[in-house]
């Protein structure tokens, strides 16, 4: 079959599964001849040698299981990222934490962040590639994420202003701060995932019997450590009862912020220090 008809032919497996089949095809079809979209339109009449291969990656993905994780790879910020399974996935809304970090620390001279659940590193790389004197304390509790972390951060090359630590929230952290990040663990335990997020690790998504547990005992650290700043990502019906706890805490400012479909997704906090 010619590249063209494998698209078409191989999409209707993927109808269920998401609403672009034939982009995902197109996209596990570049991935096997290691080429890019350019060139995948100039060549679409030619005969496609790898059908084998394709089709396995294709009945793969019909189980709901990730692109990302077929392709190892995902886009954030422009970028591409190398992911793999037992890391979770990047999400496009994950930018506007990012984005909100940035504006905060561009002010700051030579700034001093921490970053809590590093996952595949997009957060602080980043940070480490939009701010050149910045420097980073990057924790998480999963091996697997450090290390593919690192990875990104030497794909990068911003491994010199990032140092990668495994740790309970900070309790590993040693220094002086100017902000803290975090994109926790914030979803209930008992919640129903959709079937894609179920191939995802457990320990990136749920974060307690109410799944707020991991960001309230991260805002008291956050407050011990005297660092001013914390900003962080949330569940979407979490700022009520965030903005409840908060009212215990000396903050110069609560701020929070809703993500691309209008959803309360997180939340910028300076401290009284």
């Amino acid at each position: 079959m010619t590249i063209k008809a494998c698209i078409k032919h191989y999409a209707k497996e993927l109808k269920d599964v998401t609403h672009i089949p034939n982009k995902e095809v197109e996209i596990l079809i570049l991935h096997l001849l290691q080429q890019n979209v350019i060139w995948l339109h100039l060549n679409s009449h030619e005969e496609f040698n790898q059908e084998n291969e394709l089709a396995k990656l294709v009945k793969k993905r019909a189980t709901h299981f990730p692109l990302e994780y077929l392709i190892e790879k995902a886009s954030f910020y422009g970028e591409n990222f190398i992911v793999k399974q037992n890391v979770l996935i990047p999400r496009p809304e994950t930018e506007l934490l990012v984005e909100n970090a940035f504006n905060i620390l561009k002010e700051i001279q030579n700034p001093k962040l921490v970053e809590v659940g590093v996952g595949s590193g997009i957060i602080s790389v980043m940070l480490a590639k939009l701010l050149p004197t910045i420097n980073i304390v990057a924790v998480d509790i999963n091996e697997d994420a450090l290390a593919l972390a690192e990875q990104n951060a030497i794909n990068h090359d911003v491994k010199d202003r990032i140092k990668f630590i495994k740790s309970d929230l900070l309790s590993k952290v040693q220094g002086e701060f100017d902000m803290c990040i975090s994109n926790p663990p914030y979803i209930a335990d008992d919640y129903k995932l959709p079937t894609n997020v179920k191939f995802e690790p457990s320990n990136a998504l749920f974060g307690g019997s109410i799944g707020d547990e991991l960001l309230k005992e991260l805002i008291i650290q956050v407050d011990q450590r005297k660092i001013p700043y914390l900003l962080c990502e949330m569940g979407y019906d979490q700022k009520k009862p965030l903005e409840e706890y908060l009212k215990a805490f000396s903050c110069e400012s609560v701020d929070f912020y809703q993500d691309y479909e209008k959803f309360d997704r997180g939340f910028t906090i300076k401290f009284k220090i």
